[in-house]
């Protein structure tokens, strides 16, 4: 079976997850950072370490089959590729930041006023759907620094903590889009055998992330309390104790779903809660 390739950043904010990812679906790689192409010994999958900027064009040429990259390269680029999986890392937003004391304080404001970003395509479609008129300027890192030299009014560019933001003067004005990591495909590839076995194994990944193993004892009489608080999969796994009148009770939960009912479970009955991290789940 012919392999598939699949391109990953080779160095920037989403290249760590995007291995720790692939290698958490059981995929044997090495020697990742020395060369720009490896081979997976276990799957027919062969891996592209790449400047972002180049995934979402080599995908939509068929150089390669998949990629990682976020949504803001995507559109940035205008590649015509299919979108298969959120990945639920590398999540921050592209905003419109101005310097503190500026006099700025509407979007519309912002007409007639020069920004500087390294998204001019992102940001001129803001614009546009806004109906103002700026003058877009395109600059290649180092974006913040822009308004402090006086090449521009105001900036465009991703936002994580804000941090840097902050150390060059800058406030956040406005959100242009949101950005994660979504995995890609070249166009026909939706129905591979190999892409439905990878699929499989990144969403049994990203489900165990978000779900943890709950194990509980309560006194049988309040059994059914517990269970309508804890589902599972399809339901909970109950087993007798050595202490008569007593079970065990073994489930699945989001983390999120958890944290909301740990109260209602306690006044159920609920003792002895152990919450354990799951490595993958398989539907």
């Amino acid at each position: 079976m012919k392999n598939l390739k699949i391109a990953i950043q080779k160095s920037g904010r989403l290249n760590e997850k995007s291995v720790q990812l692939l290698k958490n679906c059981g995929l044997d790689f090495e020697n990742y950072k020395s060369s720009l192409i490896t081979t997976v010994s276990n799957f027919n999958l062969e891996i592209l370490f790449l400047r972002d900027d180049d995934i979402p064009g080599y995908v939509e040429e068929g150089i390669a089959d998949l990629g990682i990259v976020g949504e803001n390269v995507i559109d940035e680029t205008e590649a015509k590729v299919a979108y298969l999986q959120r990945l639920g890392f590398g999540k921050c937003t592209l905003k419109l930041a101005i310097p503190k004391d500026s006099s700025i304080q509407d979007l519309k404001d912002l007409n007639g006023k020069s920004i500087a970003t390294s998204y001019p395509v992102i940001l001129k479609n803001f614009l546009t759907e806004y109906n103002i008129k700026a003058d877009v300027q395109e600059i290649s890192g180092s974006v913040e620094i822009a308004p402090g030299l006086g090449l521009s009014d105001a900036i465009c560019d991703i936002v994580s903590t804000g941090g840097t933001l902050k150390s060059n003067g800058l406030k956040p004005f406005a959100d242009v889009r949101t950005s994660e990591a979504i995995l890609i495909g070249r166009d026909g590839l939706e129905e591979n055998e190999i892409l439905c076995e990878l699929l499989q194994r990144i969403k049994s990944v990203l489900r165990a992330k978000e779900t943890k193993y709950v194990v509980l004892n309560v006194e049988k009489s309040n059994l059914p309390l517990i269970t309508e608080l804890l589902h599972g999969v399809k339901s909970p796994t109950v087993v007798p104790l050595a202490e008569e009148g007593w079970v065990a009770v073994h489930t699945v939960i989001s983390e999120d779903d958890f944290w909301g009912k740990i109260n209602r479970l306690k006044s159920a009955g609920a003792q002895g809660i152990v919450v354990m991290p799951i490595e993958k789940i398989i539907l």
